[in-house]
């Protein structure tokens, strides 16, 4: 039966370019959308939903042979999908593959593209427990989505509503000196709770983290903003951070459920709003901090320079 769909599975990544080439002929015969003047308005081109259905790639035998038959960044999305990095590919047993590769990273993302209810918070950050996922909005928009390795059973990574404070590019972890977290963003200062690189072995392994592709960790490092202090006093707290959900432990792992259903795994624009409604308030009232003290070390910075 391995074998059976090993050769479907050839044979369909073989019909999957010889289509792809055709359709890109027929795309040149098309009219294309005037994604100028979208980019000027700051739009995104409306493209329809292309419905993904998955299948599973048994790494058994000829699976590993099948897999790097995958360029690059079909790989990349293959990876995501199983929550996993490359360097544990080899141990994995099986790996959820979509039929169809989109363009777009955002078309396998689990979080909704708008959510109206986040459209005056300018930055935020969401961490799902159950679906090991991550996404960051700007005004309601999904800015960006990928995996995550959370805590452990033993070790789990708290909910709730969270706020960035300090980060570092590379620092020593609190609970063993030797490992080295690159990118390190922390989130809970007294539990040392925070995202950052590290190993990404396809379920929750931390020790409370969040841990991310070291591509993701530096993009968030450099995205989010840190708290603000004076005379070592809080004066602002940093972006908002919202971890949510509970990871079904000795379980299935959530994503294999695609299989299944590909809709298995998708957050609705609802159940984002069920979720923000609580801390809403006080995510404005912090984001009105942190732009006064902007505003105010702009202004002090703006002085000087005219002095």
């Amino acid at each position: 039966m391995i074998k059976i769909r090993t050769l479907l599975l050839i044979c369909t990544v073989a019909c999957y370019c010889s289509c792809d080439k055709r359709s890109e002929k027929k795309q040149d015969e098309q009219p294309q959308p005037d994604t100028a003047s979208a980019v000027k308005k700051n739009i995104t081109p409306e493209i329809k939903p292309v419905a993904i259905t998955y299948h599973a790639l048994r790494m058994k035998d000829t699976g590993r042979k099948v897999y790097k038959t995958f360029d690059k960044e079909q790989q990349k999305i293959i990876l995501a999908l199983n929550r996993i990095d490359a360097a544990h590919v080899g141990s994995t047993d099986t790996l959820v593959v979509p039929d169809t590769f989109m363009n777009d990273w955002n078309a396998y993302s689990v979080f909704p593209q708008e959510v109206a209810q986040l459209k005056d918070v300018k930055k935020i950050v969401f961490f799902s427990y159950p679906t090991q996922t991550y996404a960051l909005y700007e005004n309601g928009h999904l800015l960006k989505w990928g995996p995550t390795n959370m805590g452990k059973k033993s070790s789990k990574t708290p909910t709730g509503l969270f706020f960035t404070n300090w980060k570092g590019k590379e620092v020593h972890s609190s609970v063993d000196d030797e490992w080295i977290l690159k990118w390190n963003f922390n989130v809970q200062n007294k539990m040392g709770v925070g995202w950052h690189q590290y190993s990404m072995p396809g379920y929750p392994a931390s020790h409370s983290c969040m841990r991310l592709y070291a591509e993701d960790a530096e993009f968030m490092y450099n995205w989010a903003d840190q708290w603000r202090l004076k005379n070592g006093a809080l004066i602002a707290n940093g972006t908002p951070v919202i971890i949510f959900g509970a990871y079904p432990f000795g379980q299935r792992k959530p994503w294999r459920n695609l299989l299944d259903d590909p809709n298995a795994l998708k957050i609705s624009a609802t159940q984002m709003d069920e979720l923000i409604q609580p801390h809403l308030e006080k995510i404005m009232a912090e984001q009105q901090k942190l732009d006064e003290v902007k505003a105010l070390t702009q202004n002090n910075a703006d002085s000087t320079i005219a002095q």
